[in-house]
């Protein structure tokens, strides 16, 4: 997929509200071989999505091996809203807290009290630093079931077509 391409499925409305939310699922091959999909906050900064976890995170040690993923970032209505994005995770392990961990999110509403006391925790638990995993998209494709389909439905509705119009 060409980078324009990229830009022009990730620029439209409903993928920039999905890129809005805090919490994607992450896809990658572990260590022994095997699929792992876990939820994780993210962040994205216009370019890439950024994502972060501790330095003793076991899906570290694989995406040194293997950096392809896969990210989903959908809703929970009907019709269901979901963005699919490939790329490469590039680690970056950092001394403290990256702000895009601190950054406040949509979902997770927090009293200003409450607030300080999860960041006290935070850098209490994370005092060695942690890992930003970066992904820079390669491929995304949005599906909106309104203007858009699951490549599999594309091709359903036009094998209809045909048979309607034979």
């Amino acid at each position: 997929m060409e980078a324009n391409e990229i830009t022009e499925v990730l620029n439209r409305p409903i993928s920039q509200e999905l890129l809005a939310r805090d919490v994607a699922r992450l896809a990658y091959v572990a260590k022994d071989g095997t699929p792992r999909n876990v939820p994780i906050a993210f962040t994205w900064n216009g370019s890439e999505i950024v994502m972060c976890t501790t330095k003793n995170a076991p899906k570290l040690a694989s995406l040194s091996e293997n950096p392809a993923v896969a990210l989903t970032i959908d809703t929970e209505v009907h019709p269901p809203r979901i963005l699919l994005i490939r790329g490469r995770a590039e680690l970056d392990f950092v001394d403290g807290i990256p702000d895009e961990y601190l950054r406040p999110t949509s979902s997770y509403e927090m009293t200003a009290e409450q607030r300080v006391e999860w960041e006290a925790e935070v850098r209490s638990l994370y005092h060695d630093g942690m890992v930003r995993i970066v992904v820079t998209p390669t491929w995304a494709k949005l599906i909106d079931f309104e203007t858009t389909l699951p490549s599999a439905v594309e091709e359903l509705v036009r094998r209809r077509e045909e048979r309607q119009r034979a």
